[in-house]
């Protein structure tokens, strides 16, 4: 599927002709077109300059976000800190894999910054948004179902004299338990936040570097229609 490209008065056209005998749909048509095509696939020297080093940097902290996530979500399983949900689906490891991913593409879309790995890392930091959006609301969900005092429960009507004695000091460990596994869980509810910062940063970078063209900032000064009004009053003003 050829792909032409036109530009006039700001509004870029992009034609696509289909291939009546290919046995693909339309929509997969104009997406092989879309990705095969050189002017999604040709490095830019432009993206380049206008991206700059935020995306490394952005990139990073989706990696080190995803590390920290999938660490403390270690310690907060195996720490009995965990709800049905996490124990069930595993979402923490889930999340942080895919920032660890999203981190991956910010910094290969800055390091070979053509148009079409630009637009995908721009769609998939939208995802990584909803995914961290997410993630504060399954967190907050852990940590106010969060509930550990059910190990150190006996359920006998009569208790020895030791019984008690056990049942005092398991209450306290699981009070220092649960301050510290709270406390990781919230740390987790910090870096998703952070995820989301970042992710939005990710984006609006990625649409800047799009809008910006070259030579716009220099175009009022080139223009030759704006320059021919102040030549015309120069040459009618008689004191010149």
């Amino acid at each position: 599927m050829p792909v032409t490209v036109s530009t006039a008065d700001g509004v870029t056209v992009l034609t696509l002709t289909s291939d009546p005998n290919s046995s693909c749909p339309p929509l997969c048509q104009i997406l092989k077109g879309l990705c095969y095509s050189p002017k999604c696939c040709t490095l830019s020297q432009q993206l380049k300059e206008n991206q700059g080093t935020s995306q490394s940097t952005l990139g990073t902290l989706h990696i080190m976000i995803g590390l920290l996530n999938i660490g403390f979500s270690v310690i907060l399983c195996t720490g009995s800190g965990a709800s049905w949900d996490i124990r069930e689906t595993y979402f923490p490891f889930w999340f942080g894999a895919v920032f660890i991913f999203l981190g991956a593409m910010c910094i290969f879309s800055e390091r070979r910054p053509s148009p079409g790995l630009v637009f995908l890392n721009v769609t998939l930091n939208i995802v990584g948004f909803a995914f961290a959006v997410a993630a504060i609301v399954l967190y907050s969900k852990n940590i106010a179902n969060f509930y550990i005092y059910w190990i150190c429960e006996d359920y006998h009507s009569h208790k020895s004299q030791w019984q008690k004695l056990y049942e005092e000091k398991c209450l306290e460990k699981m009070a220092l338990t649960e301050v510290l596994l709270k406390g990781i869980n919230s740390l987790l509810i910090i870096l998703s936040v952070t995820e989301v910062c970042v992710a939005i940063s990710s984006v609006v970078l990625g649409i800047k570097a799009f809008r910006k063209s070259p030579g716009r900032e220099n175009k009022s000064a080139e223009d030759p229609e704006q320059c021919t009004p102040l030549l015309d009053e120069c040459t009618d003003d008689p004191s010149t």
